[in-house]
């Protein structure tokens, strides 16, 4: 089955009650049993609804994956997987992450004895020299949240699977539609679903997908006991909004190449980070592990101070200056002061994350009204 043919069909069969094409909302925290355990594989909502279930089973098919889990953010997402960790534990991560990720790491489970490396991940092989006896996962992005970078999932998967450690992947800046980290070796991926997944910036919502059964158990009990689980509205928003994830993406990814291309060459522009450059750092990989190079581009504004910056990212009139991405409409960011203030000065100025930096997310609007706002607003 072709990717659009799952993001309409898959994990999803007509109500057995009424015929109906689109799976109900399963309002209901709990349900009727015949006998106790007699329970058609649904006992209380915490832990599973047939929305839900359907959802998951459509995360998991665009993924090429055996299992979804459904969180109510990108954040229950991470947790869940941090909690497979103990105490000595070691992960190594990349030095360009979302502020959200990074804050979690570092003032949540790092208070619980886990130990985090923030290291540079454009060459895979750096892992190596990290990885110790306590190393236990190895968790990247790609493309990085704002810069950009580009890991070589395929290269750091292999060093995983020598050294038994899992690998997470998140995959949110992709999406299922460019890139499957599980068809190139890792063992978990996660998604913000709130971002392109959703697609409509009226859901909050995270996933993670795997195959290993054992994992997949380990997951599913801190999912259920820890309660971090989405309602049924949030998760009927999600399997109308993946009806449409492909043909979203591909204008996501048309816009971006032109509104990058033109931005390229913008005399009030410093750098451009967007993957599809063949100058950009690691593109052929990028050109290898995924099938566009989406909508997400960030740029430096060419000696700008932070009043200007400032005065800029609110004079748009197409973009809104806003936080999230990956919805049909154009958003710009300053990750400084919004995604990302919760990262040091000094770790932000190491990866790029500068005061003059502003993030764009490229929405699917007329291409023509997106450029035409990009110029008024660096005039």
């Amino acid at each position: 089955m072709k990717f659009g043919t799952k993001a309409i069909h898959a994990g999803q069969e007509p109500d057995p009650s009424t015929g109906a094409i689109m799976t109900p909302i399963y309002q209901t925290s709990t349900y009727w049993q015949k006998s106790p355990g007699d329970n058609k594989g649904f006992e209380y909502s915490r832990g599973t609804n047939p929305t839900r279930k359907a959802l998951e089973s459509c995360l998991a098919a665009l993924e090429n994956a055996k299992h979804g889990l459904a969180f109510s953010s990108g954040m229950g997402a991470t947790d869940a997987v941090m909690k497979l960790l103990s105490p000595g534990d070691e992960v190594i991560t990349g030095d360009d992450l979302y502020g959200g990720t990074y804050r979690m790491f570092t003032k949540i489970f790092a208070n619980y004895g886990i130990k985090f490396h923030f290291i540079n991940m454009n060459d895979a092989q750096n892992v190596k020299q990290y990885i110790n006896q306590n190393t236990k996962m190895i968790w990247i992005e790609t493309p990085t949240n704002p810069t950009m970078q580009i890991v070589d999932i395929e290269a750091v998967s292999a060093i995983s699977k020598v050294n038994n450690i899992l690998l997470t992947v998140d995959n949110t800046f992709a999406s299922p539609y460019l890139q499957n980290p599980i068809d190139l070796g890792a063992d978990i991926v996660m998604h913000s679903v709130t971002k392109y997944l959703g697609g409509h910036s009226d859901v909050v919502m995270g996933a993670l997908m795997l195959n290993d059964d054992d994992l997949y158990k380990r997951l599913w009990f801190i999912y259920n006991a820890c309660g971090a689980t989405p309602g049924p509205m949030d998760s009927f928003l999600v399997l109308r909004g993946l009806k449409t994830l492909h043909l979203r993406m591909k204008a996501h990814c048309e816009n971006g190449r032109q509104i990058a291309e033109y931005l390229k060459t913008h005399p009030k522009v410093d750098k451009i980070y967007w993957p599809g450059f063949t100058d950009h750092p690691n593109h052929n990989i990028a050109k290898k592990q995924m099938r566009d190079f989406g909508g997400m581009i960030s740029i430096t504004l060419k000696g700008a101070d932070l009043k200007e910056t400032f005065r800029i990212a609110s004079s748009f009139k197409v973009f809104s200056l806003a936080e999230s991405l990956g919805g049909v409409e154009s958003l710009i960011n300053h990750p400084v002061t919004m995604t990302h203030g919760s990262i040091p000065k000094s770790e932000r100025d190491k990866v790029g994350v500068t005061d003059n930096l502003l993030r764009l997310s490229v929405g699917v609007e007329d291409i023509e009204d997106l450029l035409d706002d990009l110029k008024q607003a660096l005039s």
